[in-house]
């Protein structure tokens, strides 16, 4: 068990909700980070319980910040801990706020779900997150409820979006002129998908080195060095995988 869980059990301060799960992702995460200097960004502080088991797991040295629309929250600040007021679906308030705090060096968005909130404030805020900072959203699940603007493969979700970062890490191997390098292939380490939760790992990226060691054994290409009808054949197919590749249809075997 660890400290995050433990000091849940034990709470006697304000109320957290949290899916049992979410613990071993927290730890595995964030453990790196403690007794620190850093900066937390949580979105949704309900009554301010979690926001206090952060303060209590990080330790003194971290500055801890919240963002809720209630008003009443404000009376949850203390040593520490600092709340601002407004929507996190309004860009003004977001731009506003990235100017009030230092960079992030974890933000975790636990506000109201919708794929609205959840997007906006993805698109400001991912890059108010320190280059070596961490980007977690909870509760995902609410990617798959309609009133919340989800739906299995519906276009617009988090997870629909999210999925397209896969791709980006990829980026920098593509042989497809309209397919290259983004912010996201330059500034994102990893990207964790769990239960209703996905976490975001930033690390200043550069393209990748391909390294060998060791003594070559024979020719590894020598099935490429074939007679001229292969060549032909083996053209042939990949002219034809190109275009099965322009159309997004499956390729035909390797010739």
């Amino acid at each position: 068990m660890n400290d995050l869980r433990t000091y849940f059990d034990n709470n006697t301060k304000r109320i957290i909700h949290k899916w049992e799960h979410y613990f071993e992702i927290y730890d595995r995460h964030f453990n790196s980070y403690r007794n620190k200097e850093i900066t937390i960004l949580e979105i949704g502080v309900f009554q301010g319980g979690s926001l206090q088991m952060w303060k209590n797991y990080f330790g003194p040295k971290a500055k801890i910040y919240g963002i809720d629309i209630d008003p009443k929250c404000k009376e949850y600040e203390e040593e520490n801990i600092k709340i601002f007021i407004g929507s996190q679906s309004d860009k003004n308030f977001l731009a506003d706020l990235k100017t009030k705090i230092p960079r992030v060096d974890i933000l975790i968005d636990d506000g109201g779900h919708t794929m609205n909130q959840i997007n906006t404030s993805f698109l400001e805020l991912f890059d108010h997150v320190k280059e070596d900072g961490i980007y977690a959203v909870e509760d995902l699940h609410t990617c798959y409820w309609i009133d919340y603007g989800g739906g299995y493969k519906r276009k617009g979700t988090f997870n629909e979006f999210s999925k397209n970062i896969i791709d980006s890490l990829n980026a920098w191997h593509s042989r497809q002129s309209f397919f290259k390098p983004d912010n996201y292939t330059k500034s994102v380490h990893s990207i964790h998908f769990y239960d209703s939760v996905t976490v975001i790992e930033k690390r200043q990226m550069h393209p990748p080195v391909s390294l060998s060691s060791g003594v070559l054994i024979g020719d590894p290409f020598a099935e490429w060095k074939r007679g001229p009808v292969e060549k032909v054949v083996r053209k042939l197919g990949r002219t034809l995988n190109t275009i099965l590749a322009w159309l997004r249809l499956p390729s035909i075997p390797k010739i």
